[in-house]
């Protein structure tokens, strides 16, 4: 790895971003065979392995940026039916709602006027917040799952651009060895002539 990031390259290059190794662009392959001192076999091998790692960690991100993506409006929700109900306080009316019981099963409830309203934390613990609590608690919850979808989404695109770099390097040292090897043919076949 950290013959890799020492490899040839024209620009200053993030090592590294969240734990996510960096792949340098080779311009040199004779170089960059020299400096990992690995055969042509070797290095393939592992940057296959490499590729195969940023493929995995990007499987991850993208299970995890499909679970913030539904989180964040299920929290905009919560926080509609908030304001629904501090809106309705001291109306003196009631607000007839459905809501799920569980998967696919709704019942039907009669909200009267109401200071509180209990929020599901998870891991079947539920808490009972004021309004002024609750809306400032899913705001604030909120505001942290776009902060972390936007980190994920520049993860993301990291990533890709080091899967990327990979795929291009490991075209070049396959080309630069068929190249190779059909100079050391060539001079092989003049040689014997």
């Amino acid at each position: 790895m950290a013959a890799e990031s020492s490899s040839s390259s024209s620009s200053p290059m993030v090592t590294e971003r969240r734990g996510i190794p960096a792949a340098a662009f080779v311009e040199d392959v004779q170089t960059y065979l020299n400096q990992l001192g690995l055969d042509v076999n070797s290095a393939l091998a592992f940057l296959q392995e490499r590729l195969q790692q940023y493929k995995l960690v990007e499987m991850k991100l993208l299970a995890q940026q499909r679970d913030l993506q539904a989180k964040i409006p299920d929290i905009e929700k919560c926080l509609d039916i908030v304001a629904t109900l501090q809106a309705r306080k001291g109306t003196g009316e009631a607000l007839v709602v459905d809501f799920e019981v569980s998967e696919g099963i709704y019942s039907r409830a009669r909200v009267e006027d109401s200071d509180s309203v209990c929020l599901w934390l998870g891991a079947n613990v539920m808490l009972e917040y004021t309004c002024d609590e609750a809306n400032a608690l899913l705001q604030k919850n909120l505001e942290n799952a776009k902060a972390s979808l936007d980190v994920l989404v520049a993860d993301l695109q990291f990533l890709r651009d080091q899967v990327t770099i990979t795929q291009v390097t490991i075209a070049r040292v396959y080309n630069w060895d068929v190249h190779q090897r059909r100079m050391r043919q060539t001079a092989t076949a003049s040689a014997d002539s």
